[in-house]
């Protein structure tokens, strides 16, 4: 078990799932032995809009339950969170520590010269991951991008939760085993996600696969 904190934000587009990764995240951190905190954060609910989700973690007792200024991780789940501004933080990578992690769904590099020397000057790593093609071919659908996306994050980043927890979690979550209050948006990401398999016991399993694929992707790069 890593001994560090480790900040996550997570920024993508209503409808994504941005909210719902990151209660897997806190769940699957949790079941290591860690505290986790979970905050949801966006405007008005609806499919598109600039969602945000932030998870602490510690080996300690966490008391913050605000926006999360200066994190290790940023998880770009779209694009358009770079290219069309579609952040609620500006730039995209505003507070990221010295030497930080940033993933991004994308099939190619999307940074602009400018974004790419402000990450250079930090000693930033990023790191560009086709999730949403992975979660179309693997599960079917792309609303599996969250999923994909988390796999890809245990791949780059080996000391935060290991890759069966993660997996576990997804299982409870789909599964009904752990009850959650989401907001409306995630609750109904949810349900479509389980209406485009005939059984929960599939869903999990595409997803399993997914998120290995994901995980083989990044690990090591």
């Amino acid at each position: 078990m890593s001994d560090k904190n480790i900040d996550i934000r997570m920024a993508g587009l209503g409808g994504q799932g941005v909210v719902t990764a990151a209660h897997i995240l806190g769940t699957a951190v949790v079941s290591s032995g860690k505290y986790a905190v979970v905050n949801p954060f966006f405007g008005a609910e609806k499919r598109l809009a600039p969602t945000e989700s932030y998870v602490r973690t510690s080996n300690d007792p966490i008391y913050d339950r605000g926006e999360i200024l200066y994190p290790d991780i940023i998880m770009v789940f779209a694009p358009e969170v770079i290219t069309l501004g579609k952040s609620h933080t500006m730039p995209f990578y505003s507070g990221l520590k010295k030497g930080g992690t940033v993933l991004i769904n994308s099939q190619e590099a999307v940074l602009s010269e400018k974004d790419r020397a402000g990450l250079d000057q930090i000693g930033a790593n990023v790191s560009y991951v086709p999730a949403s093609k992975l979660a179309v071919e693997f599960t079917g659908t792309a609303l599996a991008t969250n999923m994909t996306m988390l796999g890809a994050l245990c791949g780059a980043v080996t000391d935060l939760v290991s890759l069966e927890l993660v997996l576990t979690a997804v299982e409870e979550r789909f599964s009904g085993k752990t009850k959650v209050v989401a907001s409306g948006t995630s609750a109904a990401l949810d349900e479509a996600l389980k209406n485009n398999f005939e059984k929960n016991a599939g869903l999990i399993e595409k997803n399993r696969t997914a998120i290995n694929k994901a995980f083989e992707f990044t690990k090591g790069r």
